[in-house]
């Protein structure tokens, strides 16, 4: 059965008093909002906004309905209503593990690092057992490159959850940015094992096997991309694995899947000239790569710079000279292109931009 819009806003304003009046009625436990269900449009928001509305008019002490609000703000993004609400639940009670350790996830995603750090600190106080806020605590010492504290933090967490993955993630970027890759492979490689489905971490084991020439840097990516299929950014990790390492039907295959999932990246077109360019001498598919490339992104320089270069081996010289030319004309420090209109200069072919600077 099909519902209208309008239908559908007034069954979830509907589900939205329900929830709420049987926590605001029965709930005997910690103070805690109802869920909040799926808003699908603005015309639902507002049904569910008014809904609540009324309810704490009707009930202005309860914190549990400035939290349920908060997560509908937060359900539009409306990131500084959904703050202000989670701050009043938080007046009315300050006991609430979850909400502090939420009103600290807020913080952090506005960019208030201090404040969100104060909201870990509270949860940790009132839960020391409490992994995610020591977990949250050692996030953000790694943010400020407080590399000793996170990995304190990081430690105590584990010595509650060994196997807290992470708390193993964490750990190998500390080791990561301390400069030990062998035991950042290793906590990342322990994080997997803790939760296989953990994307982020098959991507970091991939670029640090990639950087090493490591055949398993495939073997990662390809995992990654079981778990997220229509990855754009394991698609073209892989294909820049291959392309580093002379495979280039394989990596030509990524950056093909690119194009299918989002047809308008540039730089899956970008790095397909690339390869037809440098590793091919496809000169005319290459061409035609850089070509589109410029197309979705006409700023895009080192496409015209090697669309430039494609023509130049082309025999192409006027339309090679017309390509630097623009590259130039975008950002003048561009030694690549000057130096080859100095080659095509010394050719004969003439370049306009610098006979019109010579008579000014």
């Amino acid at each position: 059965m099909n519902v209208s819009h309008r239908t559908h806003a007034g069954l979830l304003a509907m589900a939205v008093f329900v929830l709420v009046s049987f926590c605001v009625a029965g709930c005997s436990g910690p103070d805690q909002p109802a869920p909040v269900p799926a808003v699908k449009d603005e015309d639902a928001f507002q049904h569910a906004l008014d809904s609540i509305n009324a309810l704490i008019v009707e009930s202005p002490k309860k914190a549990a309905l400035y939290d349920y609000r908060s997560q509908l703000y937060l359900a539009v993004d409306s990131l500084p209503a959904a703050t202000l609400d989670l701050e009043r639940a938080l007046r009315l009670d300050s006991t609430n593990v979850n909400r502090q350790l939420r009103m600290g996830d807020l913080y952090y995603r506005r960019e208030a690092v201090a404040k969100a750090k104060l909201r870990f600190e509270a949860a940790a106080k009132l839960d020391p057992k409490n992994t995610q806020a020591k977990l949250k605590m050692a996030e953000i010492d790694l943010l400020l490159r407080n590399y000793r504290e996170s990995m304190d933090q990081v430690n105590e967490a584990l010595r509650i959850d060994q196997h807290a993955a992470h708390g193993y993630y964490l750990k190998g970027w500390i080791h990561m940015e301390t400069g030990d890759t062998a035991l950042a492979l290793s906590s990342f490689a322990t994080a997997v094992e803790q939760d296989p489905q953990d994307y982020p971490v098959y991507i970091m084991l991939g670029k640090l096997s990639a950087a090493k020439h490591d055949p398993l840097a495939a073997q990662y990516y390809r995992t990654a991309l079981t778990i997220r299929p229509k990855s754009v950014e394991a698609w073209y990790n892989l294909g820049m694995y291959h392309q580093e390492n002379g495979q280039d039907s394989l990596a030509l295959d990524c950056y093909h899947h690119i194009m299918e999932i989002d047809s308008t990246n540039a730089l899956a077109w970008y790095n397909t000239g690339f390869v037809q360019l440098v590793h091919q001498q496809e000169w005319q598919t290459a061409k035609t790569s850089f070509s589109k490339a410029i197309a979705l992104e006409p700023g895009y320089l080192d496409a015209w710079y090697n669309r430039g270069i494609a023509m130049e081996k082309l025999d192409q010289l006027d339309s090679a000279a017309a390509n630097y030319q623009m590259v130039l004309s975008m950002r003048e420090d561009y030694p690549m292109a000057s130096a080859a209109l100095d080659r095509l200069e010394s050719k004969g072919v003439r370049i306009k931009m610098r006979e019109r600077a010579k008579n000014k």
